[in-house]
């Protein structure tokens, strides 16, 4: 990842395409030993504003940490619109796998160098993080720095929930037509997405649950 440094420092440079977190006002924090306490929510003026956010296929905003500073996730605005390809420091950040809820990529923090969210080699099934596909929906599992060791987003006090209504199927924070046509989209392209009820089969059972998730509407 060493070629990605000059890059990403231009990219920095570049206007962000941050969307408003919508990671939970109260569980918004992670731990690392050598990171310290880690806010995923409140960056930006006014808070919020710049703070992690989640979407349907990757992650966006900043994190910052006590100890090391910023962390960037991502500028919102991957290359071919669903994936950073993460080859380059002008597409690079942390993408959410759909069928699973892992996540892979690669966050950049100033002080610290490349975060790999995947874990790289030292990351098993159980402890890759990932984002649980059922509410209430948090990060789970474990990133890996090469600066600063395991990132911990599995602890069951102090961790990262995400502020998502089940109907709002592309998490943009809205609940809109918009969603609606998102589901149709995947649902008749097969897409692992449209598995809504997440029994492993895509059928018309999801399309149902779907729509009683979107005319019921969020909190």
């Amino acid at each position: 990842m060493k070629s990605l440094l000059p890059a990403a420092l231009l990219a920095a440079l570049a206007a962000p395409a941050f969307g408003q977190s919508n990671v939970s006002p109260v569980n918004n924090f992670s731990w690392s030993e050598n990171c310290g306490w880690m806010n995923w929510r409140d960056a930006g003026s006014p808070p919020a504003s710049q703070g992690a956010h989640v979407g349907a296929t990757f992650l966006s905003g900043f994190i910052w940490c006590e100890n090391i500073g910023w962390i960037n996730l991502g500028d919102g605005t991957p290359a071919n619109g669903t994936h950073y390809a993460n080859t380059t420091g002008a597409d690079f950040g942390v993408n959410i796998d759909a069928p699973t809820g892992e996540l892979s990529g690669m966050a950049w923090g100033e002080n610290v160098g490349w975060i790999n969210l995947a874990g790289g080699g030292m990351a098993g099934a159980s402890t890759a993080a990932r984002i649980t596909l059922t509410q209430p929906r948090r990060l789970l599992g474990y990133a890996w720095g090469e600066n600063v060791g395991w990132i911990n987003l599995d602890d069951a006090v102090h961790y990262v929930g995400i502020n998502t209504c089940s109907g709002d199927f592309n998490m943009d924070g809205l609940l809109n037509s918009q969603d609606f046509f998102d589901f149709l989209t995947a649902f008749f392209a097969s897409a692992p997405s449209a598995d809504f009820n997440h029994d492993a089969t895509i059928n018309s059972q999801d399309f149902f649950d779907f729509l009683n998730a979107f005319f019921a509407g969020c909190p």
